[in-house]
């Protein structure tokens, strides 16, 4: 799974992992709020359960992000992981919409909504930016 990349899709893996692991810090510490108010209330509403879901994800984040950065030799099968991760968070994106829930300046329906199209954008980044995308492209060939 060797994919050589261009200059700027490892600038850009950069700048995700740096995103990914500021957004796993947020989850323990300065956004720990906001994080655990995207949590789908169709899963157990206890607050002790609720931190942990929030606790966990952001050492995921965390550790994905680090690993987007540093494991440059891994970086196809972390982009799939990545991405694949931002595939089974989307159902807190889908809930902070539907249920109308304020967080991270999402404050209106509208916001909210276009966060949701954000998600794919993610998505094609961590496929893109480690070669995951071309990889998977010859897979299917």
């Amino acid at each position: 799974m060797n994919i050589k990349t261009t200059k700027i899709q490892n600038v850009f893996r950069i700048i995700i992992g740096s995103i990914m692991t500021l957004a796993g810090v947020g989850h323990l510490t300065f956004q720990r709020d906001e994080f655990q108010a995207q949590v789908p209330n169709w899963l157990p509403t206890d607050p002790a359960f609720i931190d942990f879901v929030v606790l966990a994800s952001g050492v995921v984040e965390i550790l994905f992000g680090l690993s987007m950065i540093f494991l440059v030799r891994y970086k196809v099968k972390v982009g799939l992981a990545l991405a694949l991760f931002y595939i089974l968070i989307f159902p807190g994106n889908i809930s902070q919409y539907t249920n109308g829930i304020d967080a991270f300046g999402l404050d209106t329906d509208g916001k909210r909504l276009i966060r949701l199209f954000f998600q794919p954008v993610l998505i094609l980044w961590a496929l893109w930016s480690t070669g995951a995308l071309k990889f998977l492209l010859k897979k299917r060939n």
